[in-house]
């Protein structure tokens, strides 16, 4: 972003979005052509893994019949292990389930739960099976895919390509509102909660849980709406007695515990300390993703009056997410500053520090700022602030920018966002952006 309150499509600033947006349309490019991309999975290690999930054919599927050691391969042979209406149930106790289809490989769906980038993150595996359910007094949905593959070690790297879909998701207009970890059920697992605004107050969510046990690798998404982020345990419930009948099944090699979730963020292939795209808000105009560009460190727009080296940063970083493939203007766009001192008390002088000169930026420069605080956050070791500025520059030129600063232990955070026609989000949408990248930033090295 520039440093001052210029005109957002004037000169410089216009010109240096276009950049970004140039970059990160073929950065897009490359990830479509399926380039190799690091994903963190459990445990904090990187593996690399191809952008789609894997190598071959996305339609491709073979037998067992090959050099690698091999399990079971009639696990799963048929659907009798697969979630019934009556386990279902558990998802909610209102209205009654019912299976509404099932497919094996041959006839699966190429995409059957959010964020899915091809039809089978393991082409070389065994056999799929999708299974889908319906509610129809509630209205909700829930679906569960299950891949088989010919081993253990096949199954890692398939859990690991479903969980790098879930983290680099490319579905338009949705976000992860919520992530956990797993515990006691089968290998490893997460849950993932992605939310799309549905009306004023209301928002569809996609609450999606992936575990593997053996050779099973298994994704159960719960399709539900409200007024709150759901909580986890319906589908932990649902997901624990949907992988105990696998592991019941002969060959299964697997078993499962007492399910329990810990928060936990998704991993990001983005550079360390910084928000995923799936993290970035849900605009109603804008039907395509997210995506990162690397940009240059200024000093706000005026009132922050940024200077990173006198707070005695010992690194910092910015990103900017554009919408490259979106019918947008120029300027659009989300900037992030991720910095880091050595102690908390260090990163905490330094949003202060800029928390007064935003907070008191109308009354130090002059009747052509109005600023107003739009949002307080004290969450655990998070303590931050979001504003909207606006600078009247004459003419009846009015320029609008929702501004947000935040501490997470050693590190700090801050982000802009242009406000343009059609083109703004909420400010409980704007701070709990803040607070993700907080979340994010404790990650930066």
């Amino acid at each position: 972003m520039s440093g001052s309150h210029r005109a957002p499509r004037g000169g410089s600033r216009a010109a240096a979005r276009q950049a970004r947006r140039a970059q990160a349309r073929r950065r897009n490019q490359l990830i479509g052509a399926g380039a190799a991309v690091l994903l963190l999975v459990g445990g904090g290690g990187i593996v690399a893994v191809n952008a789609f999930g894997g190598g071959g054919s996305p339609g491709a599927k073979s037998s067992a019949g090959d050099d690698r050691p091999s399990g079971d391969s009639n696990l799963l042979s048929d659907g009798k292990a697969l979630i019934d209406a009556p386990t279902a149930k558990s998802l909610t106790p209102a209205g009654t389930w019912a299976i509404s289809a099932t497919a094996d490989g041959s006839s699966a769906p190429d995409k059957s739960f959010v964020c899915q980038s091809q039809r089978f993150a393991d082409p070389a595996g065994v056999r799929t099976w999708v299974r889908n359910f319906r509610n129809p007094a509630t209205k909700e949905t829930a679906v569960q895919y299950v891949e088989v593959s010919n081993d253990s070690a096949a199954a890692d790297k398939t859990y690991a390509t479903i969980t790098g879909w879930l983290s680099a998701c490319a579905t338009p207009q949705v976000r992860l509102v919520a992530s956990y970890a797993t515990s006691g059920l089968g290998k490893r697992g997460v849950v993932a909660i992605f939310g799309q605004p549905t009306g004023e107050k209301t928002s569809s969510y996609r609450t999606v849980s992936v575990t593997t046990a053996g050779q099973a690798t298994m994704v159960l998404e719960y399709d539900s709406s409200g007024t709150a982020v759901p909580k986890p345990d319906a589908v932990l419930t649902t997901a624990g007695a949907g992988l105990k009948r696998i592991c019941s099944q002969p060959g299964a090699n697997c078993s499962t515990g007492t399910p329990t979730v810990s928060p936990a963020l998704l991993p990001s292939s983005e550079a360390a300390g910084f928000m995923a795209p799936i993290d970035l808000p849900v605009l109603t105009a804008v039907n395509k993703p997210w995506v990162s560009a690397a940009t240059t460190t200024r000093n706000g727009t005026g009132c922050e009056k940024i200077d990173l080296k006198k707070a005695k940063a010992i690194g910092y970083k910015s990103l900017t997410y554009v919408t490259p493939d979106a019918d947008v203007p120029t300027e659009f766009g989300l900037d992030e500053t991720v910095s880091r001192y050595a102690g908390p008390a260090a990163a905490s002088a330094f949003v202060t520090g800029i928390r007064k000169n935003v907070d008191n930026c109308a009354k130090a420069t002059s009747d052509a700022v109005t600023v107003k605080t739009t949002g307080s956050i004290a969450v655990g070791r998070i303590k931050g602030e979001t504003w909207r500025a606006a600078y009247d520059t004459g003419g009846g030129k009015v320029f609008t920018y929702r501004i947000g600063i935040a501490s997470n232990g050693s590190s700090a955070v801050y982000i802009l966002f242009p406000v343009l026609k059609t083109l703004d989000i909420t400010n409980t949408a704007f701070t709990d952006v803040l607070i993700r990248a907080a979340e994010r930033s404790t990650a930066t090295k």
